[in-house]
């Protein structure tokens, strides 16, 4: 993961957006309860045996909620290792017959080694990625079963992007594989636009606005953000930070898609890190942080209902 820039304060202006009536409920024990089977598989870095397992459980789980999963093979470089690999997309749509698409997508990769952590030894193991790699694919898992059991209004593109975390830290376009090649080979109808989902299992969740998503889609960001204040979920923050390298970039570089990034970068704080070490485990996460975002979004799918 990923490019940063120093963080700036901003104050963004919040424009009024309720949320609907009979919106699906987010099950935030179900939701941790998919990041522990993902970290039972043990590390899912590409090349691994846990990343062929588990990218084979995913394949099945969707499949048993959705007729149209698409799976999207591809090959890349993986510049960590300098090794060449095979990737894995998996799309699961919902609504086909809506004109109006989102895209909801998370990587479901983790890192094949601990680069940032403190202690030398550890440094050449692989990540478990409970956070990582796993909180986003936790909750758009946990998406599709609702999806699955309630229609949502508009189409919605579940998107499972492999090869995020391959790259070299301080080369950006290094990063984002699975998302790099989905951009510029679109399997599915253009979506109007995206959201994507990251790092959003820190016990002590913050979300403050990602810089490049401002830029790009100044309007989503200021309805999602204006939405979670609405429904109190304070891990939101009504200010503009990091600019991040996630798989949001690709999208709107090679794709134009509209895209914007849910991310919590200081896990936990801008002390202390568990980001590509070997600390980042179950532990250190909590159901409550899922259920913000599982929450957010379901109240943003859902109420465009009415809109």
């Amino acid at each position: 993961m990923k490019k940063i820039i120093i963080i700036i304060l901003f104050l963004v202006g919040c424009s009024s957006n309720s949320s609907e009536k009979n919106i699906p409920s987010f099950d935030e024990n179900s939701a941790f309860q998919h990041l522990l089977d993902q970290c039972s598989f043990g590390p899912r870095n590409p090349g691994s045996e846990g990343h062929e397992r588990f990218s084979e459980y995913l394949e099945s789980y969707l499949l048993s909620l959705s007729p149209n999963v698409i799976v999207q093979e591809f090959s890349y470089l993986e510049h960590l290792t300098e090794t060449q690999r095979e990737g894995k997309n998996l799309i699961a749509q919902f609504n086909l017959e809506s004109n109006e698409r989102l895209l909801l997508g998370a990587h479901w990769d983790t890192r094949s080694l601990s680069d940032e952590d403190p202690d030398e030894e550890k440094k050449s193991l692989p990540v478990l990625g409970a956070n990582d790699g796993a909180s986003g694919t936790a909750v758009l898992m946990e998406l599709a079963s609702i999806f699955s059991k309630n229609t949502p209004p508009i189409g919605i593109d579940l998107v499972f992007f492999d090869a995020e975390d391959v790259g070299i830290n301080g080369k950006p376009y290094t990063f984002a594989m699975g998302s790099e090649y989905f951009s510029k080979n679109l399997p599915i109808e253009k979506p109007k636009s995206a959201i994507i989902i990251d790092m959003i299992g820190d016990k002590y969740l913050k979300i403050p606005i990602e810089r490049f998503s401002y830029r790009i889609n100044p309007e989503m960001v200021k309805e999602i953000w204006s939405l979670a204040n609405e429904l109190d979920l304070n891990a939101f923050e009504y200010k503009v930070g990091y600019e991040i390298y996630d798989d949001h970039v690709p999208l709107w570089e090679n794709a134009q898609i509209p895209a914007i990034d849910i991310i919590d970068f200081d896990y936990p704080n801008l002390f202390y890190n568990h980001w590509h070490t070997q600390n980042d485990t179950p532990e250190n996460c909590s159901p409550q942080s899922l259920q913000q975002v599982g929450t957010l979004l379901l109240n943003y799918v859902y109420g465009k209902v009415t809109k």
